[in-house]
Parts: C-alpha cells; structure tokens; sequence
C-alpha cells in the first residue's frame, strides 16, 4: 500500500512539474501578426513607437522611430539628422536601426545594449519594446500605449 502511494506521489510530482514546464514555453511563444507598441505622450515634440512582425513564432521585422504631431518621420528629418549629430555623435535614423536589430536578434528575450548619445531613446525603447513583446506573446493586435517618461 505504502508503494503504491509513493508511486502515486512521484507520479503527481513528474506530472506537477511537466505542467509547469508546459505552461512556462506557452508564455513565451510569439503569435504570429504584427504589433505595436506607442509612447502616450509626446517627448521633445516627437512620440516615439515599435512595431514588429512575428512570422512562425518569430521577430521577422522591427521598425522603431518616432514622429512629430503632423506624422512626420524622425528619422527623415536631415537638419534634426545633423544638429544630434554635432551634439551627441550620433542620430536618428542610427540608434532607431541599431536598437531595432538586437530585439530583432535577441527575438526579445536578450538585452539591448545602450548607444551613447541616445540614452532617452533607450530607455524609451526599453518600455516600447518590452510592451511589444508582451503584445506579441499575447496576441494583442491593439496598440499598447506606454508611459515612456517615467
């Protein structure tokens, strides 16, 4: 009788645990579609946004910059291109690909390494893609508005 309840146990124990491992690869798995995530507020007169694209569980693609209150593109703007890059060594259309690629290559799971000179967008990038992500897990086509000044 004693074996049978300690077979009975170690059964429920393995069985607890394969649970456990199952329910842990369903939260991480990406949903298929497109997502993004939006400043709330403007900052500096531009709102900064993510969207990617998760093809076969997968972050495909990444677009990241921001746009001024008539829909203009930050990264398009030459004399904002070359006051930044005066003044920090570096610029838009930079930082904005270079932070779009490590979430790309790290499918957001890795850490994004910060570039001088774009320490705000960073920590923007940041909240956005961390709430991306999270859409995406989720399979929350809406767009997540992300409080990016705190």
């Amino acid at each position: 009788m004693i074996r049978k309840l300690r077979l009975s146990l170690i059964s429920l124990m393995l069985l607890a645990l394969m649970t456990a491992c199952g329910d842990e690869s369903a939260k991480t798995a990406l949903q298929d579609g497109y997502y993004t995530a939006q400043a709330a507020e403007f900052s500096h007169g531009w709102k900064e946004y993510i969207t990617i694209m998760v093809k076969s569980g997968s972050i495909v693609s990444v677009e990241y910059n921001a746009e001024n209150a008539s829909g203009f593109i930050k990264s398009w703007d030459s004399n904002y291109m070359q006051t930044m890059l005066n003044a920090q060594g570096t610029y838009p259309n930079e930082y904005t690909r270079y932070y779009a690629s490590q979430l790309q290559e790290g499918q957001g799971e890795g850490a994004i390494d910060a570039l001088t000179g774009a320490t705000s967008s960073y920590n923007s990038f940041q909240k956005l893609s961390a709430a991306v992500v999270e859409q995406a897990r989720q399979g929350d086509s809406s767009i997540a508005i992300v409080n990016t000044s705190s």
